[in-house]
């Protein structure tokens, strides 16, 4: 794998088709504006990875491959040990 690369604004729209092809087939590419990290481009297929809707916990576990295998999980009931304050 490529390290991320590092554009200068000005060379970033001389060449938006390589820094383009980089982000798809590298990963994201981060373009400077007066020697600052100003912005990241990155691929489609990153930026829908990014903001997909989170899975709730209960959606996840019923999604399990252990769902419906009869797995009991129980917790212990005891109110654990004494601490002195």
């Amino acid at each position: 794998m490529v390290p991320t690369k590092r554009w200068q604004l000005q060379e970033a729209k001389n060449k938006l088709s390589q820094v383009a092809e980089e982000a798809v087939t590298y990963g994201p590419q981060i373009i400077t504006k007066r020697g600052q990290d100003a912005v990241v481009l990155i691929s489609r297929a990153e930026y829908d990875r990014l903001t997909a809707p989170r899975t709730r916990f209960v959606q996840f576990l019923k999604a399990s491959p252990l769902a419906g295998s009869g797995l009991i999980a129980e917790r212990d009931p005891s109110p654990g040990r004494t601490a002195s304050l």
